[in-house]
């Protein structure tokens, strides 16, 4: 099978997601700063690797003609109208994690760090977002579903909103109890999403 224009950037896309984590958690660790901490305190959060490495598998099928169960795969429509927003969404989410990452800085944590969290950042995209990564990671997912159009990019999406709503409330958690009123005061401002 012949890989689309969409399927090249949406693959561009994803490779740049993983670029730019990989990358900063790189740089972070040269500065002596252990910024991938993901699974260290809720060992069940681990299930989402094998997860993601399905999706992948699954959402590379259709490129690659690697098996795959065909319903699990089959377009839900033909037109490629949606598959181009989905690209612009994808693109968009792309240069706003980028946005997001420098923003960052040195608080950047995959995972929650109950000892060294970094200061508070509450400027750049944190000033519209508690959550701009995930907003970013989301956009990028939508993206996928509109250029895939399947039930795997569907059922990807929605586990990924289930799996982070979870991460977020617990991240949250942590940062009331550590920020204390400060926190508190930047969520009564900003959104928890957008």
């Amino acid at each position: 099978m012949i890989m689309t224009v969409q399927g090249w950037l949406m693959a561009a896309c994803f490779v740049g997601v993983i670029a730019l984590v990989v990358g900063r958690v790189r740089w972070l660790r040269r500065r002596g700063i252990r910024a991938f901490l993901f699974g260290a305190s809720q060992r069940s959060d681990l299930i989402i690797f094998p997860i993601v490495l399905l999706g992948v598998y699954a959402v590379t099928t259709p490129a690659t003609g690697w098996p795959m169960w065909s319903p699990l795969v089959a377009r839900w429509w033909s037109s490629l109208i949606p598959g181009w927003g989905g690209v612009v969404l994808a693109l968009g989410a792309v240069a706003g994690l980028a946005w997001t990452l420098v923003t960052f800085g040195d608080s950047f944590r995959v995972g929650i760090d109950e000892n060294q969290p970094g200061g508070l950042v509450t400027t750049g995209p944190f000033a519209r977002s508690r959550n701009p990564i995930y907003v970013c990671f989301a956009a990028f997912l939508i993206g996928l579903f509109l250029t895939q159009a399947n039930v795997i990019a569907a059922v990807i999406l929605l586990v990924f909103l289930g799996f982070v709503n979870r991460q977020i409330r617990r991240e949250e958690r942590f940062l009331r109890e550590h920020y204390g009123a400060e926190f508190v005061d930047y969520c009564q401002r900003v959104r928890r999403w957008i």
